[in-house]
């Protein structure tokens, strides 16, 4: 059965259904083990298509969808199911939606995931933020496009799930600078663990603050390091590090009842 932690935040509201996947509970095998949802990693197709039906069974979602994330600021409206198989899937980095039935998913392996919903207007968001979408409006345009679907800023709660900590994410001088050439202030979201170390980052805690920048009505982050919780969560970074040639994708999903 495929494994997933829940938000608080999210489960307390009516008419939703929601997880963030862990990567247990699936059939995929070896490097990719076990629950890869990820078409865009070399794990066997039919694994990843399997894996993909375990979690819309956990969530009894008729459909579930991603996107090809493109670390962009796109989101998309989603009226109804598509042909997973179908290629190329909408190049965008959130998707929302009020079609109930429909689980849209995000697939992460160190960005943050992040799911929206307006239990009012009965308007649900799933969003992709790595640091380079946080930085260009990601979360905002999830927001904006929520609006756009009759769902109200003050109403929506927004959870932020698994993604690499700011204890793992070292970073290089220029990283930083792309960020405080933005804005000054930002730079409250890096730090030296030790004097003369490279700067590390915050994204969870950065994500958090652009959703409470947009007025967001409530925000909920899990505080789940992907990079460190090995045997939960698969990690570009972690395997990039121990020298793996790939890595699997968790995901992130939420469907109207």
């Amino acid at each position: 059965m495929a494994s997933s932690l829940t938000a608080l935040s999210l489960a307390a509201l009516p008419g939703i259904r929601h997880g963030f996947f862990t990567r247990r509970g699936g059939v995929s095998a070896g490097l990719y083990a076990s629950l890869n949802c990820g078409p865009g990693s070399g794990d066997d197709a039919a694994a990843v298509a399997e894996n993909r039906q375990l979690v819309a069974a956990s969530l009894r979602a008729a459909h579930l969808l991603t996107v090809w994330q493109v670390h962009g600021a796109t989101a998309v409206a989603v009226t109804g199911p598509r042909a997973e198989a179908a290629l190329p899937r909408p190049q965008a980095d959130a998707m929302v939606t009020a079609t109930p039935g429909v689980a849209l998913g995000a697939l992460t392996a160190d960005c943050a995931p992040v799911l929206f919903c307006d239990p009012k207007a009965r308007v649900i968001g799933a969003a992709h933020a790595g640091w380079k979408g946080a930085l260009n409006g990601i979360l905002e345009s999830t927001l904006m496009a929520m609006e756009a679907l009759g769902a109200t800023r003050a109403n929506i709660t927004a959870a932020i799930g698994p993604c690499i900590g700011r204890e793992a994410y070292e970073v290089g001088d220029e990283f930083a600078q792309a960020f405080l050439k933005t804005d000054a202030t930002y730079a409250r979201f890096f730090y030296e663990p030790r004097p003369g170390c490279k700067p590390h980052f915050d994204l969870p805690g950065f994500a958090a603050h652009r959703l409470k920048a947009a007025n967001t009505g409530q925000i909920e982050d899990l505080g789940r390091c992907t990079y460190r919780g090995e045997s939960e969560f698969f990690s570009y970074r972690r395997n990039t590090h121990q020298g793996f040639p790939d890595y699997g994708r968790q995901i992130s999903a939420i469907v109207l009842d």
